[in-house]
């Protein structure tokens, strides 16, 4: 197996372990605690959320891309990954005290769930996943995930028992966060000389990217937390708890797809710093059709048993996520499109312009349409204003370099992959009428659906197998 399809594998996996270990425990916590007490750590969460947004600016992607350049010179990796980290160490311990002025003095509504969502926020201190991102140690990233998140959903499943373990459910959660943040630590002296002197002005040079980048992070984020924040303030914690549950689903296909720009980023970064302008384009053509492939199936498939699902997996009361599932998975094949250009084209060429334009644009048309439909329609309000959001990104960032790749093909291969996904969809719609139980169509439609995409992209299947 190639050093990509290996990486690919182990982000997947570290990824979906993220997302999905909380499903696992998610038919359990939404009974327990409820949707007001699910809303309620949706709800802090996100505020978290956006001070560790300020804390790492945009070094996801940024540190990423650095370390990426240079990986191949010890001694330069490692007075890259000094001079970014002491930035990153400045704005944390600056963004966790203003965390404390926050819980003292503004936070009026639960307090004791945000005063521990501080813990979570204390993470942004540790957090240097973007260092082995760059280069490309995606196991240990995965196994220290493994641990912790099956250590975490046990401590769940014995301490959390009634509506008033909320608190509990919330140190267990930012714990683990905090936790394999730490231990990533142990791993640094083998890659890093960690006494290697830079001087403070190697740290300022950094500051100016990172802000630019810092940009697209908090603009994204806006169609992403937001719609939870303006939820709890427009709308109620129910309705916070509905859209939390339906956003968390669809995330696990999209960071399933966009998996493959975290794992090329670095790969393509270091091609360019090394003037293999060729074989970045040859990689950008294949992970495309891939992304293309793959994200029209999940999509059309979950608007396909949405509703069934989502009463059986969480309970009656969570009817609403079912259909707001429906409506948002609508988002995953622009989000996958828009991710390929951006972690495969747009940052590793620097071209962070395009990039931060694109996310500011969808955060406006986000934020306006929020603003103007949550009040009447609650979830529905906050699903359309993500739609549209995401597609507008999406259009702007193909737009932006279409004189740059190849759009006839990208085209030519989206409507040949999204013809097949719409046979899907029809046949999977039409078992609606078999006479049997919510829980065995659910499982029908979704057995009957694989067999149809891939009988159908046989030939496509059969090719990827056998690259190398």
């Amino acid at each position: 197996m190639t050093t990509i399809k290996k990486n690919y594998l182990y982000n997947v996996i570290y990824q979906i372990l993220t997302m999905i270990l909380p499903l696992v425990t998610a038919p359990y916590i939404s009974r327990v605690i409820g949707a007001d007490g699910t809303g309620i750590y949706s709800y802090t969460y996100s505020i978290a959320s956006y001070f560790i947004l300020f804390a790492m600016l945009g070094l996801n992607n940024y540190g990423n891309r650095k370390i990426a350049q240079v990986r191949d010179n010890k001694e330069k990796l490692s007075k890259e990954f000094i001079s970014i980290y002491r930035v990153q160490m400045i704005m944390s311990i600056i963004v966790i005290s203003c965390y404390y002025i926050y819980i003292v003095f503004l936070c009026k509504q639960n307090k004791v769930i945000a005063m521990i969502q501080a813990i979570y926020v204390i993470s942004a201190l540790f957090d240097i996943n973007w260092l082995f991102f760059g280069l490309e140690k995606f196991k240990i990233i995965v196994t220290r995930n493994i641990i912790i998140k099956v250590i975490s959903t046990i401590f769940i499943f014995v301490i959390v028992k009634d509506k008033g373990d909320l608190w509990k459910y919330t140190v267990i959660m930012s714990s683990s966060i905090l936790i394999s943040q730490i231990i990533m630590w142990t791993f640094l002296k083998r890659n890093i000389n960690i006494k290697a002197k830079v001087p403070l002005k190697n740290s300022k040079e950094h500051i100016k990217p990172l802000l630019i980048l810092f940009i697209p992070a908090i603009a994204t984020s806006l169609y992403r937390m937001m719609d939870k924040i303006m939820l709890g303030m427009l709308s109620n914690m129910n309705n916070v708890g509905q859209y939390e549950y339906a956003d968390k689903i669809v995330s696990i296909p999209i960071t399933f797809i966009t998996a493959i720009g975290t794992v090329l980023l670095p790969k393509i970064s270091n091609l360019i710093s090394n003037k293999d302008n060729k074989k970045s384009k040859e990689y950008l053509d294949k992970s495309m059709e891939f992304t293309i492939f793959i994200s029209i199936p999940l999509s059309l498939g979950i608007i396909s048993v949405a509703d069934n699902f989502i009463p059986i997996f969480l309970g009656n009361e969570y009817k609403t996520a079912g259909y707001a599932l429906q409506l948002l998975s609508i988002t995953i094949i622009p989000i996958a499109i828009g991710n390929s250009i951006k972690t495969q084209y747009l940052i590793p060429r620097e071209k962070d312009r395009e990039f931060v334009i694109s996310t500011c644009i969808g955060a406006i048309i986000n934020f306006i349409i929020n603003s103007l439909l949550i009040s009447k329609f609650n979830v529905f309000g906050a699903v359309i204003g993500t739609i549209l959001a995401e597609l507008i990104v999406a259009f702007y960032q193909v737009y932006s370099v279409r004189d740059e790749i190849d759009y006839k093909l990208y085209t030519k291969i989206f409507f040949k992959y999204f013809t097949r996904g719409l046979i899907m969809l029809i046949v999977t719609n039409s078992l609606r009428f078999l006479k049997i139980n919510e829980l065995e169509l659910v499982i029908i439609q979704i057995i009957i659906g694989i067999c149809v995409y891939f009988i159908l992209n046989k030939s496509y299947i059969f090719k990827l197998l056998k690259q190398k």
